[in-house]
């Protein structure tokens, strides 16, 4: 699809990295692109990039910390006061903490950034997807997600802290999501699909507290790909015609891929759902 005009996007996480990435991308095409934020600073900088980058001034900012509930509320709020429907939302905001934090409303930052926020934010602005339909939302997860378990009791993974379990768990429970919300949407012109970027060169290791993370991402830079090159997956799925109609996949790049049985499970899909909403 090489123009977009008329199509209004939302991408999370967007100050740098495949979010910047994926919104210049999208911003070139032609789009109508909404960079989510929780740093306003850093956001005006990458939004003044993509305006520079693609000549598209349509393209704007909004402030969001997706592991703020109360964020959460404002930005779709503001959002839904100036656009009444939207075409694409990517979920690609995310965050692993070498130590254990908490948000200020006392949840465990990896899941509330990782996990619920994008599922809070995506029930909130399902009527906007339904009016923009056929519309397409696709939440970025990561390959660990299959090293992931779902506790239904302790969905925040309490105990002693491991910061990439925690990391995993709360992947593989947004790749979870991922299907339940496909069910829920079938027949009305909004499709979804998880998305596993790969290896890519982010700021994750460095945003994560420790600077033997930091060092350990560095020496494998190598092998790592660009948030260009990954951006332009996570546009395909955005935007092409050949996946008109298909949803509650996962692909990794541009190639579905199967995941394991326990995120497949629609009985635990639907009972995360249940135990997720009681955090609303």
């Amino acid at each position: 699809m090489s123009s977009l005009n008329n199509r209004i996007c939302i991408v999370t996480g967007s100050n740098s990295g495949i979010g910047k990435a994926t919104a210049t991308q999208l911003a070139a095409m032609g789009a109508t692109v909404v960079l989510a934020v929780r740093n306003p600073e850093k956001g005006k900088a990458a939004l003044n990039e993509v305006v520079v980058k693609t000549g598209n001034t349509k393209t704007e900012m909004m402030n969001l910390d997706i592991s703020s509930k109360e964020s959460i509320k404002k930005f779709v709020e503001e959002f839904t006061a100036k656009y009444k429907s939207l075409n694409i939302l990517i979920n690609n905001a995310g965050a692993e903490f070498a130590k254990q934090k908490l948000t200020l409303e006392g949840l465990e930052a990896t899941f509330a950034t990782d996990y619920l926020g994008p599922f809070r934010l995506t029930n909130l602005l399902i009527p906007v997807l339904k009016a923009g339909a056929p519309s397409r939302v696709i939440n970025v997860t990561s390959g660990l997600q299959a090293r992931g378990k779902l506790n239904l009791d302790d969905l925040q993974t309490s105990g002693k802290y491991d910061s990439m379990k925690v990391y995993a768990n709360a992947k593989h429970m947004l790749t979870m999501f991922t299907y339940s919300l496909s069910r829920r949407l079938a027949g009305s012109g909004v499709t979804v699909y998880a998305f596993e970027p790969g290896f890519v060169a982010t700021n994750l290791g460095k945003n994560s507290g420790s600077s033997l993370q930091s060092i350990m991402f560095g020496m494998v830079k190598f092998m790592q790909i660009s948030p260009e090159k990954a951006a332009e997956s996570l546009v395909y799925l955005a935007t092409s015609p050949e996946l008109d109609g298909v949803t509650g996949k996962c692909f990794a790049g541009k190639q579905e891929k199967a995941t394991d049985e326990e995120s497949k499970s629609e009985s635990l899909q639907e009972r995360l759902w249940e135990v997720s909403c009681a955090y609303q």
